[in-house]
């Protein structure tokens, strides 16, 4: 496949070709206008490959000019393109040049992913949600300079990829999952909780090291698996200690590893020892999981070593619930890597949390269920004055994120916000799943 990265001048194209293309290739810089030419280079992003296209920014200009005459020697690389990254500023904000440049590449008629570069640190999110007026689909929150946002990147190119071959592997509308599709599994867990064993119980051999020693895994191996119809890439990692006692490079460098396995992980098995379940660092371990936004199911592990397994399973129930309210209703499962306990259930358990992580929830659905929500308990008064919610909607599923259109947004308490969540995961059964909500003011119509 060819990629061409199209977008008006300064946005960042250059530095995203040169982090797809995983060297500095194209030169970078604040002056607007620095590439001229087309360049071109092999690029890949997790398990894809393709052709990079770099292309001059459009800057709006006369066609005798020389930026007129650069955007018309551009046109001619973007008609040999298969898909268009179409970079914005989310900084900026969407801009008059970039309405037209839209209209140019939606004209085209091919694959177009939206992407809001300069979208650094947690609010990239609500950074990017300016671009959706212009027409190209969800926008891909993303940073080139800092490499965030690149696994929601990938899972874009591959559903554009799996459009031009004639079959569309994206899921369904209501959160189906093609089976033949690989599922990313990532195994965390702390050093010695057993998750090299249970990866080795899971496919069935001997792939991984294991014995009695901590920090034997040093590297994230990942390994293909199938049970039943449904295709498994099975991510062992290093155990993750606390940051105080990660002194050695050597296990800096593990850490590293393993959170960017975390990052292209679409569901996350947190290994947790059943004698000593919960501790501070395993909070820590899931609460990182939950902010990367990754589906996430408990393994109990050493279930063999449990003498009341009826009181155990359920103390550890109500210390999830308890303990990790920021993905309520997670799934906890008992295992045995030693004797295979469970684990066909840890499976089963990891598909319904990845089917309920790629959930679509239509407008209407969604804001039937907000009136409801809104009369139960209406918004607070602040300063003497009711906040009004509007209008909510679905921006993304994976993790399921909702924009709620608000009168007064950096007024909203908190607590009214974590029960707007709530709700939702309970009306819309999304136990135990990452939920993002962003509140946006409404446009002015007056203005």
């Amino acid at each position: 496949m060819k990629v061409a990265i199209a977008g008006r001048a300064n946005v960042g194209k250059s530095t995203l070709f040169n982090r797809l293309a995983g060297k500095r290739l194209a030169i970078v810089d604040d002056t607007p206008g620095v590439t001229r030419d087309v360049r071109e280079a092999p690029g890949r992003l997790a398990d894809l490959s393709f052709d990079l296209i770099d292309t001059a920014g459009f800057e709006g200009a006369d066609a005798q000019s020389l930026e007129g005459r650069m955007w018309n020697h551009m046109a001619a690389a973007l008609a040999e393109a298969d898909v268009f990254l179409f970079v914005v500023d989310a900084r900026a904000g969407v801009t008059p040049l970039d309405e037209v440049l839209a209209q140019d590449v939606r004209r085209r008629g091919k694959p177009v992913v939206l992407v809001a570069n300069k979208a650094e640190g947690r609010s990239g999110d609500l950074m990017s949600l300016d671009a959706y007026s212009l027409g190209l689909g969800d926008p891909i929150a993303l940073s080139a300079e800092h490499g965030d946002g690149l696994p929601d990147l990938r899972d874009a190119l591959a559903d554009a990829f799996a459009l031009i071959e004639g079959h569309d592997s994206a899921e369904e509308e209501d959160g189906g999952l093609d089976p033949g599709r690989a599922i990313s599994m990532a195994i965390i867990g702390r050093p010695n909780v057993g998750k090299s064993t249970l990866l080795n119980r899971i496919i069935g051999e001997e792939r991984m090291l294991t014995g009695p020693e901590a920090g034997l895994t040093r590297d994230a191996i990942a390994v293909e698996f199938t049970a039943g119809e449904q295709r498994f890439r099975l991510v062992d990692t290093a155990g993750l200690r606390r940051r105080a006692k990660v002194v050695e490079a050597l296990e800096k460098a593990s850490t590293g590893d393993t959170i960017r396995a975390l990052k292209y992980a679409e569901a996350v098995a947190v290994v947790l020892d059943a004698t000593q379940p919960f501790e501070k660092q395993d909070l820590q371990i899931i609460d990182l999981i939950v902010r990367e936004g990754r589906a996430v199911v408990i393994a109990l592990n050493k279930w063999d070593l449990v003498e009341d397994r009826d009181r155990t399973i359920k103390a550890a129930r109500e210390a999830a619930s308890r303990l990790v309210p920021q993905a309520s209703g997670v799934r906890v499962v008992p295992v045995s890597a030693l004797s295979g306990r469970g684990i066909d259930k840890l499976l089963e358990t990891v598909v319904e949390a990845v089917e309920r992580w790629s959930v679509r929830i239509s407008t209407g659905r969604l804001n039937r269920w907000l009136e409801g929500a809104l009369s139960r308990h209406p918004p607070p008064a602040v300063g003497g004055r009711r906040i009004k919610l509007r209008y909510m909607t679905q921006a993304k599923s994976r993790p399921p994120t909702f924009v709620a259109f608000c009168s007064r947004p950096d007024d909203l308490p908190a607590a009214y916000k974590r029960y707007l969540v709530n709700g939702i995961r309970e009306k819309f059964d999304l136990p135990g799943v990452p939920i993002r909500l962003h509140l946006r003011k409404g446009d002015n119509p007056y203005a």
